[in-house]
């Protein structure tokens, strides 16, 4: 058996297939990591959600942003953007059916016998793994027990650092922006969600999120994607996979038995960065 880390894959479910055919993946003998960002920009979200479903437990999928802004339009809570791909989901005969697996999916994911997490962006630097698990199922249980009142609350602009005293609305927001869409934080935790460059382009004073002195959750691996413009970042305890699929780049898989990697080039679908 063979457990492979795949980056994020938006939609892009012809590049999906061809890299599980390069990695020899079968569903009767394999698992799948997914970090998230299943859906959105390329042209297949509707076949990848179907296709991730089917799965079952071979596939462990946590959300990303681009996962939970799907779910926030489909309760009424968001909006269509430009460079959106979303609505052959939205029409679909079995929407209910993808929606309710889709918003059931953790926010993180720790698997002992392995020694590694993954987790769509990024940790808040105080937060061992107990603690990621901790704060991810406050979210999760916001979302499977009153999700419209999640979403309404789901974006703002402050406050933009954990603290444990947080509570209510702005507590379950500050917990899914660090894992669905921090990059970059100072060392008391602070985030900047504009910055969205690779590593070295980011505001004086802030740092990629898994270089952060002190980091607790330094030691476990983590894989995790969101942040194609930082590429492949293959070190001790942190591996970045989302490698761009969906802007024409490549979508790749990280063994985590051997951790060696497998890619497939990639059509450009996307339009613009996020």
């Amino acid at each position: 058996m063979a457990t492979w880390a795949i980056g994020d894959i938006q939609g892009c479910f012809d590049e999906f297939e061809a890299l599980l055919r390069a990695i020899d993946f079968r569903a009767d003998r394999d698992r799948l990591w997914l970090v998230g960002d299943l859906v959105n920009r390329g042209p297949q979200s509707l076949e990848v959600l179907r296709f991730v479903r089917a799965l079952g437990d071979t596939a462990i999928t946590v959300l990303g942003n681009h996962d939970l802004h799907l779910l926030a339009i489909a309760a009424g809570q968001g909006q269509i953007k430009r460079g959106d791909t979303l609505q052959s989901v939205l029409d679909a005969p079995d929407r209910d059916a993808l929606l309710d697996w889709l918003r059931a999916r953790p926010l993180f994911h720790f698997d002992a016998s392995l020694g590694a997490a993954m987790v769509h962006a990024a940790l808040a630097p105080g937060w061992g793994i107990a603690d990621a698990m901790a704060r991810a199922s406050e979210v999760e249980t916001a979302l499977r027990q009153g999700s419209d009142a999640y979403f309404r609350h789901m974006y703002g602009e402050t406050p933009h650092r954990w603290d444990d005293a947080l509570c209510g609305a702005q507590r379950l927001r500050v917990i899914t922006d660090y894992l669905t869409r921090v990059r970059f934080c100072r060392t008391d935790g602070t985030y900047d969600m504009r910055a969205k460059g690779p590593p070295g382009t980011q505001p004086d004073g802030f740092l990629p999120w898994y270089d952060l002195p002190a980091r607790a959750s330094a030691g476990t691996p983590i894989v995790f994607g969101h942040w194609s413009a930082a590429g492949v970042i293959a070190r001790d305890d942190v591996y970045a996979l989302d490698t761009g699929c969906v802007w024409g780049r490549q979508l790749s898989a990280l063994s985590l038995d051997e951790w060696r990697w497998v890619s497939v080039d990639c059509a450009r679908h996307g339009r613009d960065h996020g």
